[in-house]
């Protein structure tokens, strides 16, 4: 049978609705891709994948959630979603609203959002407002007015999210036969670690499969759960991860310590070389989705992790599409020649 999805594909296993039906653009089933020589870099001695959701359908991995989020939205008469977002929330919301006919209001910080998450958001038809103030800000806007207005909020505060998005685990689990030795991610709002281990807890319980340890990684400029308390002004180049107080924060540091796992946080400067590292692979992913290898590195680079021998698999939760701009301050930029074959034999055999 081809597959159809998430939900149809995890009925079985998702918290949700009977008889609910599927918003779905066939989300979910990304690849696991080998990268060997990252895994040298690394010391090698052991098997390292990248978990790439930058190729779901708005190209970051909330779509495993949104599907999820907005299905159920429509299952119970709602008209409009609405959302605060960093950019990848936004995109996708608007999407899946746009793919079951409903209304999509997303809330940014104004001047925070990369430009092809934006687009994203603009072109599947949501009603995109700016607002002067941080992401946190702008979520405690969307649930005040969620709670006065039938309009659902699908936020990852929103518990079918997590139910989508605990799927990656699933999927893990089924192409390695079981969890890896140790899954590292980006940390920004903290839902997708708390999903994950959620999924991993479930398939281990139902299939007596091993439990991974996790390592979650923030930018060093918006590090709560590191530092321990809210960051009022968080700022780093990887805008996705650019939240200051996290909604699942609780949960994440749970999810960590019950794992035998930890959250650290990278530089920008180590988030940019790992972004740089993964696209020598032929994977391109935006900023933030470079921070799970980047918290990888530094802690193999400090002595505080040998991975000989292990299973080791970083999720990469968006496209580098979703934020093009960036590359132009970090890659080589185009050389420019004449048109004519003698300067391109120059710069291509002699340079």
């Amino acid at each position: 049978m081809a597959y159809q999805g998430i939900i149809e594909t995890y009925r079985p296993l998702l918290n949700i609705p009977e008889g609910m039906r599927a918003i779905s653009m066939l989300e979910g089933n990304t690849p696991l891709i080998p990268v060997p020589k990252i895994a040298d870099r690394l010391g090698g001695g052991f098997d390292l994948r990248v978990k790439f959701e930058g190729l779901n359908p708005t190209g970051s991995f909330k779509d495993r959630g949104m599907t999820v989020a907005v299905s159920e939205a429509a299952h119970r008469g709602a008209k409009t979603v609405i959302c605060a977002s960093t950019g990848n929330t936004a995109a996708s919301a608007a999407a899946y609203a746009a793919r079951a006919g409903m209304r999509a209001i997303v809330i940014i910080p104004a001047g925070k959002v990369a430009a092809g998450k934006l687009a994203g958001a603009i072109a599947y038809g949501a009603q995109v407002i700016q607002i002067d103030g941080s992401f946190d800000d702008a979520l405690s806007l969307v649930v005040a007015i969620s709670n006065k207005h039938p309009i659902a909020l699908v936020n990852s505060l929103n518990p079918f999210r997590l139910e989508g998005q605990k799927s990656a685990a699933f999927e893990l689990c089924e192409t390695l036969g079981s969890a890896p030795d140790w899954l590292a991610l980006p940390v920004g709002n903290a839902g997708n670690i708390t999903a994950y281990w959620m999924g991993f807890k479930q398939y281990h319980e139902k299939k007596k499969t091993v439990l991974p340890q996790i390592l979650g990684v923030q930018a060093a400029g918006a590090a709560p759960l590191v530092l321990g308390h809210p960051v009022e002004h968080p700022e780093t180049i990887a805008t996705a991860i650019r939240i200051g107080k996290p909604a699942r924060g609780e949960e994440a540091v749970t999810a960590a310590s019950e794992s035998h796992g930890r959250i650290i946080a990278a530089s920008d400067e180590e988030i940019l070389a790992a972004q740089k590292l993964l696209a020598s692979s032929g994977i391109w992913v935006e900023p933030a989705s470079a921070a799970g290898l980047s918290g990888l590195i530094k802690e193999v680079d400090s002595g505080s992790l040998n991975l000989s021998g292990k299973k080791v698999v970083i999720v990469c939760t968006g496209h580098g599409l979703k934020d093009p701009d960036i590359i132009t301050a970090q890659f080589t930029k185009p050389q420019v020649v004449k048109s004519e074959l003698a300067e391109l034999e120059k710069v291509i055999l002699h340079d």
